[in-house]
């Protein structure tokens, strides 16, 4: 095989990206840490985070200066511009845009979906929003009655000859009885990813969605949906809880079944050019192994995309100042990504992987933050058996430093964004605060900049940077 240079440089960085994973899982566990220093300096994070933390202002700007920022459009055009200046002012050592090619999908004049009327009531207008990445009507009202099925079982026994020329309404709500709010979410929100075309594989010409919340309201939950290409392309919308109840109900009463009408404006367009948002702090021992935080840039195009995932961007951004303004000069490359495209692509997280991977870059831990910006409450970890099994040997060692702050580390977790990294055998992480009012927000119109507490905002970009700090010094 003939070996160029590139074959040369790749194989340079992978020797040293094995060097530095050995390092640090051979020998840096081995350190016995000091508990009062780690504790002292865990404390100095917090303290400056409560007293001087600019992820609550910043979070203010990029709701107010930027707004909704999905991804290929002005406002995401803006929030790069926006959050490189603001990473610009902080002193690091490198702040840079890294290209990636986003899809762009537009939602036009707003949504019109409704029951239509008959002899016996008027109609009945549904709060609604187009999935993301939903074909449009043309402008043209698409009617047809109504059938309300709460499983997949229940839909395809239906079969054609009840749906063809149907609208399916997607009625199973979020299971109350989960703890633990995203499982909630994952049992349900398959019908928003899959359902049209499920829907369209028996001949339907449109689905209606019950949102992704616990609680009933009037805000409808947008969310991205995905196309299969065997089937007819039909209009998706998600209407609210409220609405997903007062149609249901109807559904019951009516001796005839309703028709629906909507109209919807949406479109997709040609990818379009955007940006990862990244700045560091070089490592002073380890400059080639990575510790990352981060968030991503984009949010839907509804309210401000203050928890999902403003948050987590502010906080990323603010863990990189905290260790500026206190000296800490970290062993470590730390690194704050803030991805462009989560929503509706995951571009951002690939695209970052794959230069990484170019690069020989080593990512000893990446930390994602994108569950809102509520009260501390730990951190997930998700790794290769023996990366989880020898860092949670020592688990108990830093458990001790964080639990002061109301902090658990356990099993299970990570993120999107950070999950195309899991092949380079480092630990990934999901910052995870305390869910139960997350989902009253996401994907939503109430997601805007006065949703967010800031003394939990500011507690969780500290609890980031704890945990940053620890494994800087310690290692895995």
């Amino acid at each position: 095989m003939e070996i160029n240079r590139t074959n040369l440089t790749h194989m340079f960085f992978r020797a040293v990206s094995l060097i530095v994973f050995v390092t640090h899982f051979a020998v840096l566990p081995a350190q016995a840490p000091d508990h009062a220093t780690d504790a002292a300096f865990v404390r100095k994070i917090y303290d400056q985070a409560l007293t001087d933390g600019r992820c609550y202002p910043w979070l203010h700007d990029l709701c107010y200066d930027v707004g909704h920022r999905l991804s290929g459009s002005t406002g995401a055009e803006k929030a790069v511009r926006w959050s490189k200046a603001v990473l610009d002012t902080i002193g690091l050592d490198s702040v840079w845009l890294q290209p990636v090619m986003v899809p762009r999908w537009e939602r036009g004049e707003a949504e019109q979906v409704q029951v239509l009327g008959n002899k016996k009531r008027g109609g009945l207008r549904l709060d609604a929003l187009a999935l993301g990445g939903s074909v449009g009507t043309d402008g043209k009202a698409v009617n047809g009655e109504v059938l309300e099925v709460r499983s997949w079982e229940a839909l395809d026994s239906l079969g054609e000859a009840r749906i063809r020329g149907k609208i399916v309404f997607y009625n199973r709500p979020m299971d109350p009885t989960k703890i633990r709010t995203f499982e909630a979410y994952g049992g349900c929100v398959d019908q928003r990813v899959h359902g049209a075309s499920r829907a369209a594989k028996y001949g339907a010409v449109g689905v209606l969605v019950r949102s992704m919340g616990f609680r009933l309201d009037d805000f409808p939950h947008t969310g991205s949906l995905r196309y299969d290409s065997a089937f007819t392309l039909i209009p998706a919308v998600a209407i609210s809880t409220n609405s997903a109840e007062k149609l249901s109900a109807l559904l019951r009463a009516e001796t005839t079944t309703p028709k629906v009408s909507m109209t919807l404006h949406c479109r997709t367009l040609p990818d379009v050019p955007s940006y990862n948002v990244i700045g560091e702090i070089r490592g002073s021992e380890f400059p080639d192994s990575v510790i990352l935080v981060g968030g991503h840039l984009d949010s839907w195009d509804v309210g401000h995309g203050a928890h999902d995932d403003g948050a987590g961007c502010t906080q990323s951004m603010d863990v990189l100042n905290y260790f500026r303004k206190i000296g800490y000069q970290p062993r470590h490359t730390i690194r704050c990504v803030l991805f462009m495209n989560e929503e509706n692509g995951l571009r951002g997280g690939r695209e970052y992987a794959a230069e990484a991977a170019r690069k020989g870059e080593f990512h000893l831990c990446a930390i994602e933050s994108d569950a809102g910006g509520f009260t501390p409450r730990g951190f997930g970890f998700d790794a290769d058996d023996s990366v989880m099994d020898r860092f949670f040997e020592r688990v108990a060692v830093h458990q001790n430093l964080l639990e002061p702050y109301g902090l658990k580390l356990y099993r299970g977790g990570g993120g999107a964004d950070i999950s195309p990294l899991k092949d380079q055998k480092g630990l990934l992480s999901g910052y995870a605060p305390d869910s139960q009012r997350y989902f009253d927000y996401h994907h939503t119109a109430a997601d805007v900049f006065d949703a967010v507490n800031k003394r939990e905002l500011e507690l969780g970009a500290a609890s980031m940077a704890a945990l940053v700090y620890l494994i800087d010094k310690h290692g895995l």
